[in-house]
């Protein structure tokens, strides 16, 4: 695969009601683009970039350029944010928190794991499940894992008063539907993982959501937690997309909360994994990780946020006992009806087209555009 129109496969159940944020590379250069009603309109002369136009919010397509039916764009689909920086949440379903004790136990030793999620979820699976984050309840568990030896920095972050935030990727470097997704090529155990993103503007106000896949190398994260870093930050290694659905009376948050984010990896030996990701079984409310991920930090441009996942893949692929890991050619749909499918086919990160389009190469382009100068006197102050 390579970067790709916006086919109708991935569009959302209802593409044609709500409004929705697409970003477009055309013959110019990164184009951001509204819709309304099932129709495209070219907003570039009014917010040059997304971080720009979500912050103009509510402003009316009739100050944009039409572009035609969401299904005609002519442009390659990128990932729908730009100057957003892109932050992720950890640990915050029951079952992701019980892999990541897994992978620290087994030091990143797929082959050791399943001795040790057997017994961790006889004793904690249950109650991990149902307790608050921060409440009398979790502190109790938490006394009963430490008396156990079971108690570890992934169920702090599970149960704890303070959820797991952390940077995924620097701006511009995500990808969006139809390109490349990356892996480490030293990594043997990793996987997907889908999520939902929350977007949230420059005031801090969650505006809307799109589908995100946070890929995920347990073999580092296991030997160590220091190596979050090298875990998830790597070329291609973020996807985003296919769209931005902003928040009004047909989607909102609590059409966040209820999601089910099906996965689909289909490899190329024939290889099928489907997977579920219940948005209901969250442990910690949206809105709380936007608060938490504002806390004493300010995102003037604004920034997406990764929810966390359910799904933690444990079907064997190749050998017994192994589990599964990506392989390169793998294709990976992630999908939810009001946020529509993204999908990505698996390279290496070091095979995937290096990111070289950064913030002053976007700067230089708009400015070539005329469009910097426009921008000023069109947007609010």
């Amino acid at each position: 695969m390579t970067g790709v129109l916006m086919s109708r496969e991935w569009l959302p159940a209802d593409w044609a009601q709500g409004r929705y944020i697409a970003r477009i590379r055309t013959a110019e250069g990164p184009t951001p683009v509204l819709v309304e009603n099932g129709i495209a309109y070219d907003m570039s002369d009014v917010a040059p970039t997304v971080s720009q136009l979500i912050d103009a919010l509510p402003v009316s397509v009739s100050r944009g350029v039409a572009l035609g039916a969401l299904t005609e764009l002519d442009g390659e689909l990128l990932s729908p944010v730009d100057l957003q920086c892109v932050k992720a949440c950890g640990v915050t379903f029951a079952l992701s928190a019980i892999e990541r004790v897994i992978e620290e136990r087994a030091r990143g030793d797929a082959g050791a794991a399943m001795a040790i999620r057997e017994r961790l979820e006889s004793r904690i699976g249950g109650s991990i499940r149902s307790v608050v984050p921060g409440s009398g309840e979790a502190a109790e568990l938490k006394a009963a894992l430490i008396a156990d030896g079971l108690w570890s920095q992934y169920l702090e972050v599970a149960i704890g008063p303070d959820a797991e935030v952390f940077t995924k990727a620097p701006i511009l470097s995500t990808v969006g539907g139809g390109a490349p997704i990356g892996v480490r090529s030293d990594s043997g155990w990793n996987n997907p993982e889908p999520e939902i993103v929350l977007i949230v503007d420059g005031r801090g106000a969650a505006v809307g959501a799109t589908l995100g896949n946070d890929v995920n190398l347990r073999d580092f994260e296991g030997r160590s937690a220091l190596l979050l870093g090298k875990a998830k930050d790597n070329n291609a290694s973020c996807s985003l997309g296919p769209l931005i659905r902003l928040f009004d009376e047909t989607f909102s948050v609590d059409d966040v909360r209820n999601a089910e984010v099906t996965l689909l990896i289909e490899g190329p030996e024939g290889y099928r994994l489907d997977g579920v990701s219940s948005m209901s079984q969250i442990s910690r409310d949206p809105l709380d990780l936007v608060r938490q991920t504002l806390s004493e930090h300010q995102y003037p441009d604004g920034f997406a946020l990764f929810l966390g996942t359910l799904f933690a893949p444990v079907q064997d692929r190749d050998e017994s006992g192994r589990g599964f890991t990506h392989k390169v050619g793998d294709i990976v749909s992630i999908s939810t009806p009001t946020l529509g499918t993204l999908v990505n086919e698996v390279v290496t990160s070091r095979d995937a087209a290096p990111w070289a389009f950064g913030v002053a190469a976007l700067m230089q382009n708009l400015a070539e555009r005329g469009l910097l100068a426009k921008a000023g006197e069109a947007l609010p102050a």
